[in-house]
């Protein structure tokens, strides 16, 4: 069982670069102009740029974590993975809401704040964002069994909790 765990262990930490890579690339590449409305760039939203700073230190972070998990004088620190998987999960959760939110509103706007919808004006971009999304949503994928793997390892050591049916067995 352990080396199929660490087999996809290490897949899904490979799989987490170049998907990463992609959103970023396709977020940071993303503008588009128009006569009426001017130019749309990612870095006039700042839910965007969170969504790129969290997508370019998960594949950092997955890198690095690839690389320890080959190394032997590592591989014991399970605890170390727990935690920044921990975390890694739940940044790309609030980076994926955030590029979510975005998106929902390009293409629906906000009546109450009389925001109107953006996609008809600038479909393309709304195309690429939607895409990065998709992206970032496996990445999250990738992130959420990689926490659940990593929290296997870390508590698999312990002994399960005593039932009260056992304790009470044990003293009669």
């Amino acid at each position: 069982m352990a080396p199929l765990l660490k087999l996809l262990d290490s897949s899904l930490r490979f799989s987490v670069i170049p998907l990463s890579v992609a959103s970023i690339c396709l977020i940071v590449t993303n503008q588009q102009e128009n006569s009426s409305y001017g130019d749309l760039k990612y870095s006039n939203l700042m839910g965007l740029k969170y969504m790129v700073c969290i997508s370019a230190i998960g594949a950092c972070y997955a890198f690095s974590a690839v690389a320890c998990t080959w190394i032997r004088s590592l591989v014991n620190k399970v605890w170390l993975f727990f935690v920044s998987d921990q975390i890694m999960a739940y940044l790309t959760v609030t980076s994926a809401a955030a590029l979510m939110e975005i998106v929902y509103l390009a293409y629906n706007g906000d009546q109450e704040v009389t925001w109107s919808e953006a996609c008809n004006s600038f479909g393309k971009f709304c195309h690429k964002m939607k895409l990065a999304l998709v992206l970032h949503f496996l990445v999250l994928c990738c992130f959420f069994v990689l926490a659940v793997i990593s929290a296997y390892r870390a508590f698999s050591v312990f002994e399960p909790p005593v039932s009260s049916k056992q304790v009470e067995g044990n003293t009669t």
